[in-house]
Formats: C-alpha cells, structure tokens, sequence
C-alpha cells in the first residue's frame, strides 16, 4: 500500500526533512506541498532542493494540495494547522500534527475534527522520546516520595514556545504518575528570594540557543543521589522517520484522536 502524503511548511528545517524523508520511502508517494503565500517557493518542485524533480509544486492551495491526499504532515503554527484541518475534514484527509503550543480550546478543536477523520497528534514524533515517556511514568511511580522533580530542555534559537511540547508532555507524565495536576503543580520561572522549594511541584527550566535540535532531561532530585532520564536529537531525521510511521498507521484506521502510544503499540 502506497501512502499519498502532503506536507505543510514544505520550505522549513522540518519540512525539508519530511521531503526527503518521504522522496526516499519505498511505501510513502509525495503528492501535495504547502507554503505560506507570498513564499519565495512557490510554483517551484518540491523535491528540487534535493536535485531532482517529484512532479509536485509548491502551493499555497489548500484544496490543491490536499485533494486526493491520504495523509497531511504538519509541523507548522497552531493557527495554521488548524486552518489545514478544517480542508482536511472537509476533504476526508487524515492528520499527522506535530505543532505545538495549542491552547485548551485549540485542542478542544482538534478533538472536534478527530470525531471525523483520523489525526495523530504528539509534542514529539520521536520514536525514542515515546519510549522515555514510558521510563518516566515507571520512574515518577517509584520516585514518589523524598524527590524533587525538574524538568530542564533546550532548543535551538527560532523556536518560538518555551516550556517545549515534548516537556511537557513529559510534566504531564510524571504528574498523572503521581497522582497531580500540572496546571497547579508547575512551576515555570524562578527569579529573587523565592522561599524553599515546594516539595509538591515540578519545575521547567528553558534554554534556547544556537542548533540545538532539542534536548530534554527530567531530574529526580534525592537525598544523597539524583536520577536523570535523558533525551537528546542530533538530527529532525528521527522526527521524520516517526511522522512516516505514524502516516502509515493512520493509512489503516478510522477515525479518532491517535497519540504516539497508539502507533507504538504501546500500554497507556
């Protein structure tokens, strides 16, 4: 079975890699590419960054793009990707989303869009991260008691959200493992006399700079010994690598709101 992908910010660090990622795939077929209007790319193939040509043009056409497609990829702003969903819905095409900083009502509506078409959404498409999440609800399940949590990551300079998607999804995690709420448990800067830490919260600390492609680590703090469960990308091919798989799951489901667990096959 061939998958008919189209991808969205097709001229971005991600998009790019998600191109190449798909031109090579022996199951995957690129069939649509989205810019933004106005992009120096449009009109332009695809694939011509590589050198040679996929017969696909660039456009800031929704329904061009996306007609005929099995699956849209999308890493792009929250507004954007959910203008690409309504056409999705509308077109009977199916969603990988990794974008990022969704507010609840955002999210409401992704969940709205999923009762009608199949979309897979998660913070981090990378395989190994999915498996950390994993290690961290056994570890904080363990840790429950006498250690303190903190959550530090890095990226690279453009990107444009801080905490990352992928911590916190990592804070989630941990937080359910223990029984807490997030929302009321995080804390997200630290700055003069703030008064002894509260054992009871889990803290972020962000770092952007340079390349980075991401890097996370959780931190159980002990009393005479601290555990540190770490994450770091070299490269966004484990990113696209992940987004395939996850276009290839969708290929074979139904409707509904999928997350890396389902496409992993792993407990939730």
């Amino acid at each position: 079975m061939t998958v008919r992908i189209a991808i969205a910010g097709c001229s971005g660090r991600m998009g790019r890699m998600l191109i190449e990622a798909v031109v090579n795939s022996a199951d995957c077929q690129l069939h649509g590419a989205l810019d933004r209007p106005g992009s120096p790319t449009l009109g332009q193939d695809a694939s011509g960054f590589l050198g040679h040509s996929s017969g696909v043009l660039v456009t800031d056409d929704l329904h061009a793009a996306l007609k005929g497609a099995d699956v849209l990829i999308d890493f792009t702003q929250p507004e954007g990707t959910l203008a690409h969903l309504a056409v999705c819905r509308e077109l009977g095409v199916k969603a990988v989303i990794g974008t990022t900083g969704f507010d609840a009502a955002q999210k409401a509506l992704i969940g709205e869009h999923a009762r009608h078409i199949g979309i897979m959404m998660a913070p981090n498409m990378s395989i190994g991260v999915n498996v950390v999440l994993r290690l961290l609800d056994m570890a904080a399940r363990s840790l429950n008691e006498g250690y303190d949590i903190e959550i530090i990551e890095a990226h690279h300079r453009h990107k444009v959200d801080a905490p990352s998607g992928t911590a916190l999804q990592m804070g989630e995690v941990v937080a359910a493992a223990l029984g807490r709420d997030l929302k009321e448990c995080a804390v997200y800067g630290r700055e003069g006399v703030t008064g002894e830490r509260d054992p009871s919260t889990i803290g972020f600390a962000t770092v952007r700079g340079g390349d980075i492609v991401g890097d996370h680590t959780v931190l159980f703090a002990g009393t005479g010994e601290r555990i540190e469960i770490s994450h770091k990308s070299s490269s966004r091919v484990t990113y696209a690598q992940g987004s395939l798989r996850a276009a290839r799951f969708l290929a074979t489901h139904p409707a509904g709101l999928y997350d890396m667990s389902d496409v992993l096959g792993l407990p939730r």
